[in-house]
């Protein structure tokens, strides 16, 4: 079958952020490849994979596409399902014998009610969708395809047995390939990470038992399921051949260094390619290990703090110590690692005592970057089904508001949804507008004038961030 695999149009200033439709808009905007969309292309041949956020298509761009296709499979999230969803009955209006369907975590969890609230809609594949949809666009009786979710030709809701979970990873063909034909990475950017950059997956799954945490819940499983050393470095050599403007490789793993001994491994082959590249890491890598990281070639670690107060961590099951969390700080400064922290306000347990821990803790950290985000509780996790059953979110929440800008979905007694939205600025500003860190943000603008341009444009998407989220705040 012609196959498109189309990342919808979304809002004006969509944050393509993790795992392309994650979260609508963010304080500085950027974007994530369609890695999910992409690996599934390249099961495929022929088909296309069209980004339309980061490519600046419209509806109207991508309508007409439908013509020349026979199946569109389209990503979807619980922030952007509905504006997914009117996408999907423009491309059936265009053409009514287009096949429509629809992947992602919102769709795994919540199959039948999602083709239910899209008519337009043909199918969903749950889970790991790689080999469901690479069945279909070879033209499978659809009833004979696991992990499938389908509505048959008398209206009727149909479900197939679940696909097993893929444990051989090096069958999953390289994204790059499809990035080098379908996509442009200079399209692709990220504030802390060097421009252009190219990511994507060396394994799928992580260990840990976050509650709040969307994607092993959901899709990726708990087992950390990994492709080898050697196929990870085959295709970091064609990433170098086919991007040789590329600065940083960043592996989007949960948590890529899970495995230290791979991760290790990597690590070597990597330095012997040259190649500066970053990934994302656990607050608890001893410092050896990072030692062997760094001297071949990493440069940065993307680390989930969440929060500086201990009973939170515990609640959430981070299974971190606050205190092996602050030594591992100090390791990365010390061996010259960069480090992007991210937290959340409003976790369970959460009071403005805990979160004035938080701010004071990641100010003593000093990440060199920091992301705050709002407790967000995504469907098919156990922070939602907590949430509901302990009566703090409302029936009618949304995880972000009409202009794409994430609610305070979760309330507690001590602590109002009101005060964990304005607790974002409270968090930025506090961190940020401080002596040390202009020093710091200054003088590495010195060291690397290049970014002087960069830098200057995502401070002023900054700071309309913290105007627009104070008004917004001061309206609700």
């Amino acid at each position: 079958m012609r196959t498109l695999f189309l990342h919808p149009p979304s809002y004006q200033g969509f944050d393509g952020g993790a795992g392309s439709r994650y979260q609508a808009r963010r304080e500085v905007r950027s974007f994530w490849y369609p890695t999910w969309l992409a690996q599934t292309a390249a099961l495929v041949p022929g088909s296309r994979l069209v980004d339309a956020p980061a490519a600046g298509l419209e509806l109207s761009d991508v309508v007409p596409l439908a013509a020349d296709y026979d199946l569109v499979v389209l990503h979807t999230s619980s922030p952007s399902f509905p504006g997914d969803v009117r996408v999907a009955a423009a491309l059936k209006q265009r053409n009514p014998c287009l096949k429509i369907g629809l992947v992602g975590a919102k769709v795994a969890v919540d199959p039948t009610g999602s083709l239910t609230a899209a008519p337009a809609v043909d199918f969903v594949a749950r889970e790991e969708f790689d080999f469901t949809v690479a069945e279909l666009a070879e033209g499978r009786p659809w009833e004979e395809i696991r992990g499938l979710t389908y509505r048959s030709e008398d209206g009727n809701l149909r479900r197939t047995p679940d696909r097993p979970v893929l444990e051989d990873m090096d069958r999953l063909p390289y994204v790059t390939e499809v990035y080098h034909r379908d996509l442009r990475v200079e399209d692709y950017y990220i504030g802390y990470l060097k421009h252009p950059y190219v990511s994507f997956y060396t394994g799928r799954g992580c260990r840990s038992r976050c509650t709040f945490c969307l994607w092993p819940q959901t899709v990726g499983g708990h087992r950390y399921r990994t492709r080898s050393p050697e196929h990870v470095l085959g295709e970091v050599a064609l990433v170098q051949r086919y991007f040789p403007q590329v600065r940083e490789i960043f592996f989007d793993d949960d948590t890529f260094t899970d495995d230290r001994r791979r991760a290790e491994e990597i690590a070597r082959g990597l330095g012997r390619l040259g190649v500066t590249w970053s990934c994302n890491a656990k607050a608890n890598v001893p410092r050896e290990t990072l030692r062997v990281l760094r001297e071949n070639g990493l440069r940065l670690l993307l680390v989930g703090y969440e929060s500086g107060d201990q009973r939170i961590l515990n609640g959430i099951k981070k299974g971190i110590r606050v205190e092996r969390a602050r030594q591992f700080a100090e390791d990365c400064r010390s061996l010259g690692i960069a480090v992007h922290g991210t937290f959340i306000v409003g976790l369970p347990g959460e009071t403005p005592e805990t979160i004035r821990r938080t701010i004071e803790y990641a100010r003593d950290i000093n990440p060199n970057t920091i992301q705050v985000s709002i407790a967000a509780p995504y469907p098919g996790t156990a922070l939602y089904e907590q949430a509901r059953r302990e009566g703090w979110m409302p029936a009618e929440a949304t995880l972000v508001d009409a202009q794409g800008v994430q609610s305070a979905v979760l309330g507690y007694p001590e602590l109002s949804r009101d005060e964990i939205f304005r607790a974002v600025d409270v968090f930025y500003r506090q961190f940020y507008f401080r002596p040390r860190k202009i020093v710091e943000m200054s003088s590495d603008l010195v060291r690397n004038p290049d970014m002087i341009g960069r830098r200057l444009r995502e401070g002023r998407e900054f700071v309309r961030f913290l105007h627009r989220h104070e008004r917004v705040g001061s309206i609700g």
